[in-house]
């Protein structure tokens, strides 16, 4: 595998020492990552970009190869290329023979702990011949997003006491863990109305490696007011009526007690909308798509940017 990619190996024990988390920032297409990579590059913070299942049904896996390789080729901050909750095993081990991602995701949190480890543990032997890290997941975090759904009777919290061995036994490089978070815009509704930090607390004394957040965006106010401006003229003013996300200063808080990654999608989907919206209302007789995703892009990169100060990543590249 080239490294023009880094892995999260390369990344992530730093930020865990250093008190700072890393942005992984999913993208669907060339916009997208071009907000977060320069972003990244104008605060020089590494960065993940990576993809979803759900992003890989409808850009393919080697365009997206190909966009994410065009970034980091042109980047001066380190780069992982990482596959997103991957609940599908054998697109899993696609990700990995294609030789375009140097990091993957299984996901098998779904299942019991013994099969969850032996899911885990066979990916990890095939990745790591190739030098691919591999991020697992123990505890079953909630909403809908993609191909991730998972309903709240089905969700449960990472124990504590588990999680030791399960590093153990598997031999992943990085543990997704579920303590309150929620995947989606409504973060509030899944199995805790805020972080469980003493449980994440517990996690972060059981093992040494980095811990990652997953369902972490922020669902901005001032974009979903933003949203429903002149939401009367296209009537849907209760669309994301409600939607709510997780605090700066908790995510602080976790980044204190061991979170080493924190994932983003909802946030740079809610600014993508926005200058959607605003562009069509101001002049809806453009055809340029040039034009008609040109503040999406502005708009995804102060996300972007906001999420990097919060993490600490700053000028840790």
């Amino acid at each position: 595998m080239s490294r023009i990619f880094a892995t999260l190996n390369d990344i992530l024990p730093q930020a865990r020492r250093g008190g700072y988390a890393v942005g992984a920032f999913n993208i669907n297409n060339m916009e997208i990552a071009q907000a977060v990579i320069e972003v990244a590059n104008e605060m020089g913070s590494p960065v993940v970009l990576q993809t979803s299942e759900g992003a890989i049904k409808y850009a393919g896996m080697g365009y997206l190869g190909a966009i994410a390789r065009i970034a980091a080729e042109q980047s001066a901050v380190p780069v992982v290329f990482h596959l997103d909750h991957g609940k599908n095993i054998a697109l899993v081990k696609a990700a990995i023979k294609s030789g375009l991602y140097s990091s993957v995701m299984i996901d098998a949190s779904s299942l019991s702990f013994k099969k969850n480890v032996k899911t885990v543990a066979q990916i990890v032997k095939l990745a790591h011949k190739k030098n691919i890290s591999v991020e697992a997941e123990l505890g079953a975090i909630p909403g809908k997003e993609d191909e991730v759904d998972v309903k709240n009777k089905d969700a449960f919290y990472t124990d504590p006491e588990q999680v030791a061995e399960f590093v153990r036994l598997t031999g992943c490089d990085a543990v997704a863990v579920s303590v309150g978070t929620a995947h989606g815009a409504f973060k509030k509704v899944g199995i805790a109305g805020s972080l469980d930090l003493k449980r994440l607390k517990m996690i972060s004394e059981a093992v040494k490696i980095p811990i990652v957040m997953h369902g972490a965006s922020r669902v901005c106010k001032k974009l979903l007011n933003r949203l429903h401006n002149k939401c009367s003229v296209l009537r849907d003013c209760d669309w994301m009526k409600g939607a709510v996300g997780i605090s700066t200063a908790q995510k602080k808080r976790a980044i204190k007690l061991g979170i080493s990654k924190i994932n983003i999608d909802t946030d740079l989907r809610l600014a993508f909308a926005v200058g959607i919206r605003e562009t069509m209302l101001a002049d809806n007789k453009s055809i340029d798509p040039r034009k008609l995703l040109a503040k999406s892009k502005t708009e995804m990169k102060k996300e972007v940017a906001k999420h990097i100060q919060i993490h600490g990543s700053v000028g840790k590249a």
